[in-house]
């Protein structure tokens, strides 16, 4: 089954449950069937549909109703320029695509040029199916998205949502606390959500006490895209002691692997769970993830060469550094990329980033490297500190001399008001690497 015939599934099972709320609109899924089904006159078998993202039920439609004519999705930027949409157009008017294409998803191009990464539908099911049985989804949840639906991070939660035939709530990013706190005051017996680590800090620094409030009706909250700062992990568990609190390793080109309640008691930085149902890892001679499934992107679409890089003999090698734990579990270390090489010692930002995250008044911060004469490279951290307070090299230096290897520990700090991050709360790494810093 292709997931939009469990859309079809749901409108005869539970025809006046909504499946969808956005806004002051709502839509049922008797409703959305008939919508998807009436739209779907608009697309032909094969046909590969771009279009710009957005926050509604509209989306919803469009989405499923490509799916329905036998067409595949590329849901774009919202704001993509129009020069850039019409580029993307007319190369994806001319591509052929593997049958069984579902969707065709760019990737954010923090690391590189823009790509488009082909999903098939059985790497819908999958996805859907390994967070169903890692994350607990179910019938009667209500599940709040506030990210862009043209990535995979707030996209994939459409798919365990319609198999369960429960309930979509939509928001227009996490700009207006209000609404979100309107989404959980929804009479529903269970709500959950998907948020990148720069809004849970968000969060907690301005509604701590409020969310909390809510401990007992919120089941589960999922963060991916990027590291969660421990600090901000013990801070949620003591927020929500009851709530499900998950770290997830996935991408668009690998799909949903793994995921790690980290509110288990024992709360491990770094840690990301064991492979799920329809997921294999391998840990590289080189200390990096690889990954094997049905979840595994198609391919990039009209480039075999860029695709042959990472994917081989259906295995995508990725560029993260992890270990397996005694228990089997991820434990990520890094990005290969992301590594700064200090005088011939490696050393992962993240690392300096969390222990950073854990000194009293940081808001947000960013390691460096930066030309050193002796050493080749030096680090450098930059820090966005709550308002009034000034940066303290010393005290701040002695803090992570005590949590890091001497040579982790940063000999330059310097002080911004704020700090680069891509649309989706990644540290935009590409744009301090192209700085003089």
């Amino acid at each position: 089954m292709r997931l939009v015939d469990y859309l079809h599934k749901n409108a005869g099972l539970y025809p006046g449950k909504m499946a969808a709320i956005c806004g002051g609109e709502k839509i049922t899924w008797r409703e959305l069937s008939e919508k998807v089904i009436e739209r779907s006159a608009s697309y032909s078998k094969g046909q590969v549909v771009p279009f710009r993202s957005s926050q509604s039920i509209d989306f919803i439609v469009t989405y499923f109703a490509i799916h329905q004519a036998g067409a595949v999705a590329a849901p774009l930027e919202k704001d993509i320029p129009e020069s850039r949409f019409r580029e993307i157009s007319s190369l994806l008017s001319s591509s052929t695509v593997p049958e069984g294409t579902a969707d065709i998803l760019y990737t954010t191009g923090t690391t590189g040029k823009s790509k488009g990464v082909m999903i098939s539908h059985r790497t819908i099911i999958a996805d859907a199916e390994n967070l169903i049985e890692g994350q607990g989804f179910s019938h009667n949840l209500l599940f709040i998205i506030s990210g862009p639906l043209n990535h995979i991070g707030s996209l994939s939660k459409i798919f365990p949502v319609t198999m369960q035939g429960a309930t979509l709530y939509i928001l227009e990013g996490m700009k207006d606390l209000e609404k979100f706190f309107e989404a959980l005051d929804y009479p529903a017996e269970k709500v959950a959500t998907f948020f990148v680590p720069a809004t849970i800090r968000m969060l907690l620094m301005f509604s701590g006490e409020r969310l909390s409030q809510y401990a007992g009706k919120i089941d589960f909250i999922e963060s991916g895209a990027a590291p969660l700062a421990h600090s901000d992990m013990l801070r949620l568990c003591e927020v929500l002691p009851k709530t499900r609190l998950y770290n997830t390793y996935a991408s668009t080109e690998t799909g949903i692997i793994s995921t790690y309640n980290f509110n288990d008691g024992e709360c491990i930085p770094g840690c990301l769970g064991r492979p799920m149902s329809h997921s294999k890892v391998t840990i590289t001679d080189e200390s990096k993830i690889s990954c094997q499934g049905d979840t595994l992107m198609s391919g990039y679409v009209n480039d075999r060469e860029l695709t042959a890089t990472i994917l081989k003999d259906n295995t995508i090698y990725t560029s993260d550094i992890a270990e397996l734990d005694e228990a089997g579990r991820i434990r990520l270390k890094g990005r290969e990329s992301d590594v700064i090489n200090v005088g011939g010692f490696k050393v992962s930002p993240s690392e300096v980033e969390d222990a950073a995250m854990s000194y009293h008044g940081i808001k947000d911060c960013i390691c460096v490297g930066t030309p050193h004469p002796i050493t080749g490279m030096a680090l450098k951290l930059i820090v966005v500190l709550e308002e009034g307070l000034a940066l303290d090299r010393q005290s701040l230096a002695r803090h992570l001399k005590e949590r890091l290897e001497i040579y982790k520990v940063p000999l330059l700090y310097r002080q911004e008001s704020e700090i680069k991050r891509t649309y989706n709360g990644k540290l935009d790494r590409k744009f301090y690497n192209s700085q003089k810093i």
